[in-house]
């Protein structure tokens, strides 16, 4: 498991409990506003939990987090509902599915998996959408 956090206290925290508990299959990252600082090809699911509104550089995010996917690999968005005036969240920390699509799916990412069973938050899976392979002319030459 690779845990990931741009503040470094919050990294410092986070090793304090896992040896607390003696746990020891928690990789700490000290991740960079532009890059969450992953190996490639080395996650089959990153789970980001009311965390992606906050991203200064979400293209540069997505572009590493889809180098860090192994194949079939997941990315998991869980994001407080702007959709719901009941929600009791400020309007800056929530997103609409409709935003959260036309940021993911210009950035190489597709939709696969919705659940709506949370009470305030949606939860959305997306896989990497494969590449579109240029045109060919298959015609003969003259």
């Amino acid at each position: 498991v690779y845990a990931v956090d741009v503040q470094p206290e919050m990294i410092d925290m986070l090793k304090e409990r896992l040896a607390g508990k003696k746990i020891t299959n928690v990789v700490p990252i000290v991740g960079l506003y532009h890059d969450p600082r992953l190996p490639d090809n080395s996650c089959d699911l990153i789970l980001l939990v009311d965390v992606y509104h906050e991203f200064s550089h979400p293209v540069h995010m997505l572009a590493a987090m889809k180098k860090a996917l192994k194949p079939g690999g997941r990315l998991v968005l869980v994001e407080f509902r702007s959709e719901d005036d009941s929600v009791p969240i400020k309007p800056e920390h929530k997103m609409s599915k409709s935003q959260i699509l036309k940021e993911l799916v210009p950035n190489g990412y597709k939709l696969v998996r919705e659940f709506d069973g949370l009470p305030w938050q949606h939860m959305m899976w997306f896989e990497t959408a494969p590449r579109a392979e240029p045109p060919t002319n298959n015609q003969p030459s003259k």
